[in-house]
């Protein structure tokens, strides 16, 4: 049956410093470079070639992207909704100081409709990453293997709200730079594997 391969970009300036970069555009570092060179080389080597590649349109993502379709026939398609949950003007900002200072995990979880002043609510990242998993998965056979490369919490609040049937459990979820997770969403949506790393 056809499988979403969900991958994290490889890493940048704000992951090392522990910062929510959100909807804001960045490059990758050098350890995020080699990060989706080791990533690529793992992916041309497996048993069972991607198909196809979706990325979000932010650059740490197209180039991780790009770096694994260097090794493949296939070019990476950008899909406005794979995009990281944005924050509007807490982007930027210390993961310990928006929970410090502004509680924002918390609040975001008890209310689905919490958004930061210019940012988007829980509920909405859900509303548009989940139709376009699911529009992706939809436009394969059933054979196919479709990496698709998005961010953390974009990714956890899909698995969230698949998986768990709701948002809210995206804390749950956590994942690595450069990680492979394997999504089945049919006959009803289950993950193989979460997380791996290994190939790093």
């Amino acid at each position: 049956m056809a499988t979403l391969l969900l991958l994290r970009h490889g890493q940048i300036d704000a992951n090392r410093k522990g910062l929510w970069h959100g909807s804001t555009d960045s490059s990758l570092t050098w350890r995020g470079r080699r990060q989706a060179r080791k990533t690529a080389r793992h992916l041309a080597h497996n048993q069972r070639p991607i198909d196809a590649i979706y990325t979000s349109p932010l650059e740490r993502c197209v180039h991780t992207a790009e770096q694994i379709a260097n090794n493949m026939a296939v070019k990476p398609v950008v899909v406005e909704a794979l995009r990281e949950y944005g924050i509007g003007d807490w982007e930027g900002l210390a993961f310990q100081h928006l929970t410090q200072t502004h509680d924002f995990i918390s609040r975001a979880t008890r209310d689905l409709n919490f958004a930061p002043p210019g940012g988007e609510s829980l509920s909405a990242v859900a509303e548009r990453i989940v139709p376009a998993l699911k529009e992706i998965h939809e436009a394969h056979p059933e054979d196919a293997q479709i990496l698709v490369v998005s961010h953390g919490a974009a990714l956890a609040v899909a698995l969230s709200t698949l998986i768990d049937r709701t948002p809210t459990r995206w804390v749950d979820y956590q994942f690595s730079n450069c990680s492979l997770t394997e999504l089945v969403l049919s006959p009803a949506p289950y993950v193989n594997f979460f997380n791996s790393t290994q190939h790093l």
